[in-house]
């Protein structure tokens, strides 16, 4: 495989003696450190249910009603 031009600078430093640039990157910069989980069947029917859980009926047929007492 061919050498990258940023290796090339990097090796070229560290033979005239200067500081080799990889020694200043975070000890972080190889790390994944993003995890990735699929959502199990469960997961997928819980958030299905909390995304309409709380919904305003458009016609006013959600359950509730109005009850006027004249006496």
């Amino acid at each position: 495989m061919a050498k990258s031009k940023a290796k090339k600078m990097r090796e070229k430093l560290t033979r005239e003696g200067k500081r080799n640039p990889e020694l200043s990157r975070s000890p972080f910069a190889a790390l994944d450190m993003s995890t990735r989980k699929t959502k199990t069947k469960q997961d997928q029917l819980n958030q299905n249910k909390h995304k309409h859980k709380n919904l305003i009926s458009f016609y006013g047929d959600d359950g509730s009603f109005f009850l006027v007492a004249v006496g």
